[in-house]
């Protein structure tokens, strides 16, 4: 008993301890289903660069609005902004202050990411297959609850197929999802897609 309650000490000092060196506010929860976050950084990002070079950005998704479709270059940011969203999210519901001058977050049932390229040949997956099947989890697992990243889907197959699974993945969370999603694409024919969904919003990096 003892050492639990040392060990949740601990970790309250830490959280304490990092709130105060590292400038971070305290985050309030809403029943509506919205995000505002005003000036949020990646505490990791943030920690490795020099003093003072992160750039702070906001993110602002109302109670309407479900997906919004980032496209930029590479290296111009959109997975960071992504991951920035995660990691601020699963600090305020563990109980820890979180990097942002304010933020107002739903409570989410659970957080999906589909974010990089790996493969599992060992098993038979190609790296393809890998997120395919990253992919069909989040669609049959996600709700309208859920935190969702997407980074880049239908990358790892032609250009016409992966814009149509790209597409098709968009027009399911728009239909019959509804979860707080952030899709990061290249595939700039995606963008007319906010003139079919109302819940969707196009934003440029």
């Amino acid at each position: 008993e003892l050492g639990r309650q040392l060990a949740a000490l601990d970790v309250f000092v830490a959280f304490a301890q990092d709130a105060e060196e590292k400038n971070y506010c305290r985050p309030s929860f809403s029943s509506k289903n919205e995000i505002a976050v005003k000036n949020g950084r990646h505490p990791v990002v943030e920690a490795v660069l020099p003093a003072g070079s992160y750039i702070p950005n906001d993110l602002v998704m109302d109670e309407d609005t479900s997906i919004y479709l980032i496209t930029g270059p590479n290296m111009s940011g959109k997975s960071t902004y992504m991951r920035q969203l995660a990691l601020i999210a699963i600090m305020a519901q563990i109980g820890s202050f979180v990097p942002a001058d304010s933020a107002k977050l739903p409570v989410f049932d659970q957080v999906f990411t589909r974010i990089g390229a790996a493969d599992d040949l060992y098993s038979g997956k190609s790296t393809f297959m890998v997120e395919m099947s990253e992919t069909a989890n989040i669609l049959h697992n996600s709700s309208a609850r859920s935190l969702v990243l997407m980074d880049e889907i239908g990358r790892g197959t032609s250009t016409f197929d992966g814009l149509s699974i790209a597409q098709a993945v968009v027009e399911h969370i728009c239909r019959h999802i509804h979860g707080k999603t952030l899709f990061a694409t290249h595939y700039h024919e995606l963008i007319p897609l906010a003139d079919t969904f109302e819940k969707l919003q196009d934003y440029t990096v």
